[in-house]
């Protein structure tokens, strides 16, 4: 009776890996760009070898708005970055650069890319390659998932507000687990800066990992905690800077 006990558990235990091997299979592929349906939110990633160097590119989509990062795998050397808005029709999309770390030339470039699901990743052609890119958080989502725009910071007591709709932006872009902010002017094309990296946010506690930025390549690896709330479409943001200065900002959802 053991010996059959035994074989009943083992056929049980065999069907339920099978089950939710299958679910979560399914749900992954269910998470993929599809023709009739809006782009996804979340992160993609590849690596590539230029000139003997191993290359990490990060590719976020997130509410009609998207970037691109590169920085090498093992030191987060930053490369270079692009972004701004996107629209999809079927498999393609038509992407507005609104930033580039190249500099002003390539303010308001629009490329055409065509999508292509593919063995549970995503096959990217554009006009001068074909690119096979792997999921990292698509569908997942936080309370701070989304585009935020910097608009405030507190200082001498006193919160100091921007002008969301001002040329000189700071714009902020978080996936499930991937968070990207990028500084430039939309007038000028001028570039700022930019960093980026992993972040989680729970229950108030937000904390960042930083992967690249373009300023100081030493504060690769960091991680820098702080406390967050939502506030009426705002974004409360307060701790300590990656300099180590305190800091208490707040940023508004980017609407389209």
């Amino acid at each position: 009776m053991n010996k059959y006990r035994i074989s009943g558990l083992i056929l049980l235990l065999t069907i339920f890996v099978c089950s939710f091997a299958c679910t979560q299979k399914t749900g992954q592929m269910a998470l993929l760009p599809k023709a009739d349906s809006p782009m996804p939110n979340g992160a993609w990633s590849r690596e590539i070898e230029d000139e003997d160097k191993m290359i990490t590119e990060v590719l976020l989509f997130i509410d009609g708005y998207y970037s691109l990062t590169a920085y090498e795998s093992g030191s987060g050397a930053f490369s270079s970055t692009k972004g701004g808005s996107f629209s999809k029709d079927g498999m393609n999309l038509k992407l507005n650069q609104e930033f580039h770390s190249a500099g002003p030339a390539e303010l308001g470039v629009t490329e055409e890319w065509f999508l292509q699901s593919k063995d549970g990743g995503l096959a990217i052609q554009t006009h001068n390659e074909t690119g096979s890119w792997k999921p990292l958080d698509v569908g997942r989502q936080t309370a701070l998932t989304g585009a935020w725009l910097f608009s405030g910071r507190e200082r001498d007591g006193e919160m100091q507000r921007r002008d969301t709709n001002q040329a000189r932006k700071t714009m902020k872009i978080l996936t499930g687990t991937r968070f990207q902010w990028i500084a430039y002017n939309t007038d000028t094309g001028e570039f700022f800066g930019t960093g980026g990296g992993e972040y989680s946010a729970l229950e108030g506690q937000y904390v960042e990992k930083i992967r690249f930025f373009s300023r100081n390549n030493d504060r690769v690896g960091a991680e820098l905690p702080f406390q967050f709330s939502t506030e009426g479409g705002e974004w409360h943001h307060r701790g300590k800077s990656s300099s180590g200065d305190p800091m208490y900002e707040v940023w508004a959802r980017r609407m389209k």
